[in-house]
């Protein structure tokens, strides 16, 4: 039987980490006509989460204006379960859902796509966690068609690494068109979209090279990266072009941008494709619109991703292509240690919340 309450930790407004509230009455949900309730077992952290609740994605007109990620069509109401990156396990369905998927092994697509399937168009996307409740608690209810069904031979608290930021990852190189051989200049290649970027590379047979800082260097390259540049030692234009030998980059896949922007538009090669998805450095840069037309660049702005996109990534999640980067995992009832340890940017890979009754299923002490 399904308890009546649940333990989840509630964003209550814009600001700081006392706007996360950890409560145990929380009413357990009930599936609508088309979805399935999970019981949670892991759901994984992301930026995403600390710039809603930052309130920091500014306007059109004033960046410095607080702002949720819709901006001026936010479809985000307090108080609001954060978490995009859900694993768990099927415990009810709605209204014309199969009672034969109660108790399935899924991974959530957190995606909201607004649109019919076979419309790729994202322009008015949304995502679980933030259109409505996601995964920072015990139970949570979503479309049936957004959890997927898994065999992966992975712990769920790993599982739980992949979500949002890979599924992000993977859209950023569809967008730019990354073929085999490409050298790609991956920024903020230690979070969790630049790590998934660098094994996605590598598993589109492309090369893959990392902006990071010197105490992880050793680790980017043991996922992947061909050659590591620092981001505080001297020019980033010779370095890069050092550690390519001389090799054009064709694509930078950019999570950092502030005072990098210009340097990464210098180390592309002519007819160079940029993409972003974050702009963790800075989002306000400035453009010389000369070096932009003069060596024919494209630009490429891209967040979450399509359908296929993420079913893609599951099937190398299973086939074991990708492997999983769990840094650390923290109980909901210490989600503020979490995502302090999160927001301190010192780990590879990503952060994982477990409810607190599932702690001992993760064999964790």
């Amino acid at each position: 039987m399904l308890p009546d309450t649940m333990s989840a930790v509630q964003l209550t407004g814009h600001g700081g980490l006392e706007k996360l509230v950890y409560r145990d009455d929380v009413p357990v949900p009930s599936p609508a006509p088309g979805e399935v309730l999970i019981e949670v077992t892991a759901t994984g952290m992301n930026n995403t989460d600390v710039w809603v609740r930052e309130g920091a994605y500014g306007t059109e007109t004033s960046p410095g204006s607080v702002s949720t990620w819709r901006r001026d069509r936010s479809t985000l109401e307090f108080p609001r379960i954060q978490g995009t990156d859900i694993v768990g396990r099927i415990a009810d369905v709605g209204q014309g859902v199969p009672a034969s998927r109660i108790g399935e092994r899924v991974i959530v697509d957190f995606s909201i796509y607004n649109r019919p399937e076979g419309d790729n168009s994202l322009a008015d996307i949304d995502y679980i966690g933030h259109g409505r409740d996601g995964g920072y608690c015990e139970y949570t209810t979503v479309p049936t068609e957004n959890a997927y069904q898994t065999d992966a031979g992975i712990s769920d608290a790993e599982l739980a690494t992949f979500g949002c930021a890979y599924q992000t990852g993977e859209h950023m190189l569809d967008r730019a068109r990354v073929a085999v051989g490409e050298r790609v200049l991956v920024t903020g290649a230690s979070g969790g979209v630049g790590s998934g970027i660098v094994q996605l590379c590598r598993a589109r047979d492309a090369i893959p090279y990392v902006v990071t800082s010197r105490e992880k260097k050793d680790a980017l390259i043991a996922i992947g990266a061909e050659g590591v540049v620092f981001r505080d030692d001297g020019d980033l234009v010779a370095q890069v072009d050092a550690a390519t030998d001389g090799a054009p980059i064709d694509v930078v896949a950019d999570l950092v941008a502030g005072r990098l922007f210009n340097d990464l538009l210098r180390i592309l090669r002519p007819e160079g494709r940029y993409t972003t998805a974050g702009a963790i450095g800075g989002p306000v840069v400035e453009l010389d619109l000369r070096t932009m037309y003069l060596k024919q660049l494209e630009f490429h702005g891209s967040s979450q991703g399509t359908r296929d996109t993420f079913r893609r990534v599951l099937r190398l999640i299973e086939h074991g292509t990708i492997k999983p980067l769990l840094h650390d995992v923290y109980r909901l009832s210490e989600f503020h240690r979490g995502q302090e340890a999160f927001m301190a940017k010192s780990h590879i890979g990503n952060i994982v919340i477990v409810p607190d009754a599932k702690w001992d299923d993760h064999g964790l002490s």
